[in-house]
């Protein structure tokens, strides 16, 4: 596959970005993925400051490729992220669950690239209007935090009504989804589901082998009725978040259940209480392997279905 603007923007190989999973995307998998051609994100998720600044030290140390950190906006401690990653020249900060204006204003001052997650083509075409660099087009089928479009659906709609460019995310897990996203208007390609079966991935071994045991249908969404859903793996969690809306409990009884749930399945393997974050593309998930193999491999799957598809035409 040809470079694209992605390539350019971000001075990486591959067009490939590693999602910003909270727990998951430390500086030892985002440093794997730097190292590998794509980049890699700390996902600073709900962290403590301080362990956010010890991980992009960390990664510092780890690779010398470009490299990213992920600002969840709803966190109690997004302020002080972001001056952390302000003082520590983050090159590249993705954002998500609130509005990016305060990230693009102090990003701007030191050359860094901003790039919004969006679940629509009207909030593409604001953080544009704010001056985000590029869009990731986030679909339904994505693990954690999503929104209500399919990937298909949204990702051709936000590629209509904007200038930077789309990376696409959600239900992408080898060269196939990357030639369709392609295909559809995107000029890079977000997975965090398929990282999380790698070897770097610090995940616990019990968490990467509910994904690899998962089948089509074991990541349902959950907590829809407070306007947060959550997309995860089937558990005696997911089932307890199933009776809090049968019965239509306050958001309180939500909070509450699930507190700590995603720590506990990626730290301590707690798959059946644990909140096993993952994607529909769970099911397409069969190994472990390096994120060099999986990378040069959906690479290489990519460029072999372009070549299949060509000589089709």
């Amino acid at each position: 596959m040809r470079p694209t603007r992605v390539n350019e923007l971000l001075g990486i190989r591959y067009p490939i970005l590693q999602g910003g999973m909270a727990w998951v995307a430390k500086a030892q998998l985002a440093a794997a993925v730097s190292n590998a051609g794509g980049l890699g994100i700390v996902g600073a998720g709900n962290m403590p400051p301080e362990i956010f600044e010890q991980e992009i030290r960390k990664i510092k140390e780890l690779t010398d490729k470009p490299y990213g950190a992920n600002i969840m906006l709803l966190s109690p401690f997004v302020d002080d992220i972001i001056e952390i990653a302000i003082r520590e020249r983050v090159p590249v900060i993705t954002t998500g669950a609130g509005s990016p204006q305060k990230v693009i204003d102090r990003a701007k001052e030191i050359g860094s690239k901003v790039i919004p997650v969006v679940a629509s083509a009207y909030h593409a075409k604001r953080v544009e209007r704010q001056g985000a660099d590029a869009v990731i087009a986030e679909g339904t089928e994505s693990g954690g935090h999503i929104g209500e479009l399919g990937t298909m659906a949204l990702l051709p709609q936000v590629v209509d009504v904007v200038e930077i460019p789309v990376i696409a995310a959600g239900g992408i897990a080898d060269g196939r989804g990357v030639v369709a996203a392609f295909a559809l208007g995107a000029e890079g390609i977000q997975m965090g589901t398929r990282f999380v079966c790698s070897t770097e991935s610090p995940a616990h071994q019990r968490y990467k082998e509910a994904i690899i045991k998962a089948g089509d249908r074991d990541a349902v969404v959950t907590a829809r009725a407070t306007g947060h859903p959550v997309r995860a793996l089937k558990n005696k969690l997911s089932r307890e978040f199933e009776k809090l809306e049968k019965r239509c409990a306050p958001f309180e009884e939500y909070e509450k259940l699930g507190t700590g749930k995603l720590r506990a399945a990626v730290e301590d393997g707690d798959v059946e209480w644990g909140s096993v974050m993952a994607g529909q593309i769970s099911g397409m998930i069969k190994d472990i392997k390096p994120v060099k193999d999986i990378i040069e491999g959906i690479m290489a799957e990519a460029d072999e279905t372009i070549r299949k598809l060509y000589n089709m035409l």
